[in-house]
């Protein structure tokens, strides 16, 4: 290795010392709190790159605590100071943003940044680092738009540089240090999309076993194309509401390790692909019927206004989460041409209250174990969970209710074979939701309630047994009595 180090490190920040960007997270923290900024963005944006960030900082403040850093880089940063050699940080980030980073990490002897009109990128920061530093110095940064800086540097430390990058300044510099950036495949993106989350949209398939119609092939292409569109639709919303999230999941000490907050995905790619899957989305509901295209969209608008609005306010939230799990089987009437009974949306909105009350329960008693008090995000606070327990289990036995009531409605009995043996699986809905209960109660509860109900083998066995025990009801004419 290359003997660099008795000469000042000069570190970037935005891609470098932290992996994501911090002017776009400011950006979204901006038109979260002040949507109607976005009318104002064409104006500042005509204030060049310096003044539009000016605008940004003036409105806003990142909090340096809560945005992630590069582990290995930040450690040997702190083991270089600690042995004396000048630590510099110098970004195109504004001076706002990049002076709460030096206070918080307590590390740098100088800072350079953008201000008063001055956008410090490319050769302006390299002017700035000659200028400020000197002419012999270190080099730590992230891409193509810091080569001016490097071939004018001793040595370089690349961080998740690509490879034709890293290739050049290799064959300009010494390499003192090289951080790769940790892979982000596939693996990552199915969880940024959350693929597992799909499996709630097989209650859109719930139409489709009330009206026993899941024989006709036309109605499950049909349903196949919705399940789809809803699919993609609800990860272009996954996505968008992580970004919108940031502050607030980077507190949770399970949601802190998503994707976007993590910095493993950046944001801008993100957009991206939540853009494209919206699109497709709307294309595959508008095949399936224009009807259904109005439902994706109803669902779109109803869990935008849940996650920019309704979920901060208490009971507010799981009120309409109940009512985003109804629509999806409301969804799959409208996809195969079925009219949803009065029984099952009655049913449905128990049952799902009930269900989002097991999530929301389930977050408190995981910020009890860990020692906080109250949600951040989310009107909350670990004293509720005795007003919430009672209030989650009472709309379950309602939806038990609702069940045995429908079992004596004359429809019923004139529609099943066999109406008595659906008692069976009002006994397996009391088993079942008391089971999701005592595991929330346990601290077991780690997933969303309907992805956990039909991951978890014996709740996943239990769904089965209830379902043939409908099928048997309706196909079967059993003596159950002599």
């Amino acid at each position: 290795m290359v003997q660099t180090s008795n000469l000042p490190l000069v570190v970037d920040l935005d891609g470098t010392l932290t992996p994501t960007d911090t002017l776009l997270e400011s950006l979204v923290r901006l038109l979260k709190r002040s949507p109607w900024s976005v009318l104002r963005l064409p104006l500042w944006l005509m204030r060049g790159r310096a003044g539009f960030k000016e605008a940004i900082a003036s409105r806003v403040t990142l909090d340096a605590e809560n945005i992630p850093y590069c582990t290995p880089l930040l450690e040997y940063l702190r083991a270089e100071k600690s042995r004396g050699r000048e630590i510099v940080l110098a970004t195109a980030a504004h001076h706002t943003t990049a002076q709460g980073v030096a206070r918080h990490l307590g590390i740098f002897d100088k800072v350079l940044s953008t201000h008063g009109g001055n956008n410090l990128k490319g050769r302006t920061k390299l002017q700035a680092i000659q200028a400020q530093v000197g002419e012999a110095f270190v080099y730590a940064g992230d891409g193509s738009a810091d080569l001016p800086i490097w071939k004018q540097a001793q040595a370089a430390i690349l961080v998740g540089v690509a490879h034709r990058t890293a290739a050049q300044v290799r064959r300009a510099v010494p390499i003192e240090r090289e951080y790769p950036k940790p892979a982000s495949g596939m693996a990552v993106w199915l969880r940024a999309l959350r693929v597992h989350q799909w499996i709630k949209n097989l209650l859109l398939f719930v139409p489709l076993l009330t009206t026993f119609e899941f024989t006709r092939m036309d109605k499950l292409a049909s349903m196949a194309l919705a399940f789809a569109a809803f699919s993609l639709a609800a990860s272009a919303t996954y996505i968008v509401n992580d970004l919108w999230d940031l502050e607030s999941d980077r507190a949770h000490p399970r949601k802190r390790l998503r994707p976007f907050a993590s910095g493993a995905l950046p944001i801008l790619q993100g957009l991206l692909v939540a853009g494209i899957a919206l699109v497709l989305a709307l294309g595959l509901a508008s095949a399936v019927s224009q009807g259904f295209l109005g439902m994706l969209v109803t669902y779109l608008v109803l869990t935008s206004f849940y996650s920019w609005v309704i979920k901060e306010y208490v009971l507010m939230d799981v009120l309409m989460l109940s009512l985003l799990y109804t629509i999806r089987i409301l969804a799959g009437s409208v996809a195969i041409g079925a009219i949803t009974s009065s029984w099952l949306l009655a049913f449905s909105a128990f049952i799902f209250l009930s269900l989002a009350l097991v999530k929301r329960c389930a977050e408190l008693v995981s910020l009890k174990d860990a020692g906080a008090g109250a949600t951040r995000g989310r009107d909350y606070r670990v004293s509720d969970l005795v007003v919430l327990w009672p209030l989650g289990v009472g709309a379950a036995l309602c939806a038990v209710v609702v069940f045995g009531l429908f079992i004596s409605a004359p429809e019923t009995q004139a529609r099943y074979a066999t109406p008595q043996m659906l008692w069976f699986v009002a006994i397996g809905l009391v088993y079942w939701m008391a089971r999701l209960w005592i595991k929330t109660s346990r601290g077991e509860m780690h997933d969303d309630p309907v992805v956990y109900a039909l991951k978890n083998r014996g709740s996943r066995l239990t769904v089965l047994a209830m379902i043939a025990a409908a099928m048997a009801a309706h196909f079967f004419t059993w003596e159950l009595y002599p």
